[in-house]
């Protein structure tokens, strides 16, 4: 069968959403799309190197968690497939652009490439190229804020980590463990699964004994949740609640997103394993296109004004380019220097 799981129904009501949450909902998610094309280009253009996953396809799961938390406060853990994510936490584009050519301007300076992409500033932990190794990172920080606000009495620790990963990332020890400690310690944590079918070749439904990700949280007593992940609106929903139990000292939550990579697991993979009924079931509910048609149908928006959003970014994009072309290399001399951290 292509489709295993049913996608979840879920409406949303004009009222819930503006058009100014509109039109930023949709230019995330064109930023997204967009960014990820263009490193398409310049690496079949030999203008980068190394392993590339890129995540066209999923965007409504980013903007969806992300851009419903606080910027520049709350934490994003990220995976291999972090680009996507370092946009929607507010890493500029230029930034991201220049990690991946592996310059000095980047924001990780240079050190980290796509699969590790850090920033301190905009409070997101790091790309990770080991399956499940943010999940532990995550916890810890989720962990970090509790202690800081009902052991140090800092009232202004109520921060809320998102930790995202794969569905090939829960059958690993670090997801059960960490979500047992979470569950236990009701961390502020939401553990939001980007369930695209496929762990790199092997298909989701092979790989374990109970493919309904999000049920495994009933185990440790934690709220689980399933969610379309094709439709931005559903996940920033269910994002909005579960953020609202973790802040409130309720808890964590396990989002299953069920969603679908457009491309190969990376830029290396010819992509030969899924089939073509498949790939088709899953392009037709392309995330974007499923806002924008909300948007116009809602009467929130017009079509000039997305294609406007359009132009903008795609100058973001040029901008972004020109700026990792023309950035200096990391100098020899400071090879050593990030081992350690600075005072």
């Amino acid at each position: 069968m292509v489709q295993e799981r049913i996608l979840p129904d879920f409406k949303v009501d004009q009222s819930q959403i503006t058009k100014e949450e509109g039109l930023l909902l949709y230019e995330d998610m064109i930023l997204g799309r967009f960014f990820e094309d263009k490193c398409a280009e310049m690496y079949y253009r030999g203008k980068m190197f190394g392993f590339v996953h890129l995540y066209n396809g999923q965007e409504a799961v980013s903007t969806g968690v992300i851009r419903a938390m606080r910027r520049d406060e709350d934490y994003v853990g990220s995976t291999y497939r972090d680009h996507v994510h370092a946009l929607s936490a507010g890493v500029p584009a230029r930034e991201v652009m220049s990690e991946l050519y592996g310059k000095e301007t980047g924001c990780s300076k240079g050190r980290g490439g796509s699969m590790h992409m850090f920033s301190a500033q905009h409070r997101l932990l790091g790309g990770y190229a080991f399956i499940a190794e943010g999940i532990p990172v995550a916890t810890g920080t989720a962990f970090a804020s509790k202690y800081r606000r009902e052991a140090l009495g800092d009232t202004s620790a109520d921060q809320v980590t998102a930790c995202f990963f794969g569905d090939g990332a829960c059958n690993n020890g670090q997801f059960f463990e960490c979500l047992n400690m979470a569950a236990l310690w009701k961390l502020p944590i939401l553990f939001v699964v980007e369930n695209n079918k496929w762990a790199i070749g092997m298909a989701h439904e092979r790989a374990t004994s109970q493919p309904e990700i999000y049920k495994k949280a009933s185990v440790f007593g934690m709220a689980g949740v399933e969610v379309d992940g094709m439709d931005v609106l559903a996940v920033r929903a269910v994002a909005q609640e579960a953020i609202a139990r973790a802040r409130a000292g309720e808890g964590p939550t396990l989002i299953e997103a069920l969603t679908y990579r457009f491309r190969g697991h990376s830029l290396a993979d010819p992509d030969e394993l899924r089939s073509k009924e498949e790939k088709e079931f899953w392009f037709a509910r392309d995330p974007i296109k499923k806002l924008a048609a909300y948007l116009t149908e809602q009467n929130l928006v017009d079509q000039d004004e997305l294609k406007a959003i359009e132009r903008k970014i795609q100058d973001v994009i040029d901008d972004a380019v020109k700026f990792a072309e023309s950035s200096p290399e990391p100098d020899p001399s400071e090879l050593y220097r990030y081992i350690f951290a600075e005072d």
